[in-house]
This record gives C-alpha cells, structure tokens and sequence, in this order.
C-alpha cells in the first residue's frame, strides 16, 4: 500500500510540475508574441525610445492596452471593434483629453453666416475644411453657397437643414469647390453646376461623435 501512495503522490507531484512548466512556457510565448507586436507597432509608427528603460516602460504600457483591446472585442458587447494606433504606448492620464485644431491651422478663418438659416451648411464645411487640412495639408476654404443652392432634395437652404445631409451630398457629388469660385450670397439660389463640378476638396465617408453631456458644479 505504501509503495503505491508513493507512486501516486509522485504521478500527482509531475503533473503539477507538468502544469507550471507549461504555463510558465505559455506566458514567455505569449511575452514573446507581444515583444514581437511592439516591435512591429514601432516600425509601423516610427517610434524610437531615448533608452532601454524608456522602451521596457513603454512596452508595458502597450501590452496592457492591447490586452484591453483585446478583451473587449472577444467580449462582442460593444457596437464597435479597437484597433491598435499610434497611441498605444500612452497611458490615459497622458492621452489628450482636448485638441485645439486651431492652433494645427484647421480651422479656417471667421464668416459671417448673416440672416440666412444655415448654421447646418457652416458646421458641414467646417468639417470638411478641417479633415482635408488633416489629410492634405492644406487648408482650403471652400463654398457654402454650394450647399445652399445645390443640396436641395433634403436640405432646404436657408430655411434650414441638417449636417449628415449635407455630408451625404459632399460624399455624393465627389466634393465642394472652393469659397473663391462660389461665393457665399446668404440668400437661396440657383445651384451652378458648372462650379459645382470643379471640386476642391472631398470627403467618402462621416461619423456621428457621440454627444458628451458635461455638469457643471
């Protein structure tokens, strides 16, 4: 009898032994899996560290938000997937909370809307003016009085519209012309469409931001 508890206490002990050894080899595999995917990420982005210690900090910081990536696109919950950007190596206290696109020059300058109701066709092109100057490089002021006389089968010029439509008309008729070859009136007209074929800037596709509601104490 005793003989065979020493066998079945040893099998047991090798098993367990058995165990850690491959858990132990799953984590380096998995370590190993993110060194590479950290490597991969900085050659994608261009990021260089100072030093080593900066790197391992870094590092850290990139597998945990990978991790988090991770889990919450197996989780399926939300409407949406994560993706890996240049940002991964940030934790959220250094993340910017706020950017002011005017002081990255995309913004454009002041207009002067007047009494015609198309607050919807200034936020449209605004919009646009600024992804272009992101995407481009340059910041081209482009024409409301496009949208106002030619964006007309939702919209109803200065009588009122909504921004989605207007995009849906950029995204439709391959993009507005500038604000010097189709000048702004403040009055419903007629759509010119051989100004509104010289495009000067475009956009193929929109996302609703989800509204933040801030209280204030």
């Amino acid at each position: 009898m005793g003989l065979a508890l020493n066998w079945k206490f040893a099998f047991a002990a090798l098993i367990v032994l058995g165990m850690q050894a491959y858990q132990a080899t799953s984590r380096a595999l998995c370590e190993t899996s993110m060194v590479q995917k950290h490597d991969q990420w900085m050659a994608r982005f261009g990021h260089v560290y100072t030093d080593d210690i900066e790197k391992a900090k870094r590092f850290i910081i990139f597998k945990d938000n990978v991790e988090y990536i991770d889990s919450v696109n197996k989780a399926g919950i939300k409407p949406y997937k994560l993706d890996i950007n240049e940002f991964a190596d940030l934790t959220n206290e250094e993340f910017r909370a706020t950017m002011d696109w005017r002081k990255k020059g995309a913004v454009a300058g002041i207009k002067d809307q007047g009494q015609c109701g198309c607050c919807w066709v200034f936020s449209a092109v605004a919009a646009t003016e600024g992804i272009d100057k992101i995407k481009t490089g340059k910041l081209i002021s482009l024409s409301e009085q496009e949208l106002v006389d030619c964006d007309t089968s939702s919209d109803m010029g200065c009588e009122g519209g909504l921004m989605d439509e207007a995009f849906k008309f950029i995204i439709k008729n391959q993009g507005l012309t500038t604000e010097s070859n189709y000048p702004y009136e403040g009055t419903d007209g007629t759509c010119k469409t051989g100004k509104e074929s010289n495009h000067a800037a475009k956009i193929t596709s929109n996302e609703d931001v989800p509204q933040l509601i801030v209280f204030s104490s």
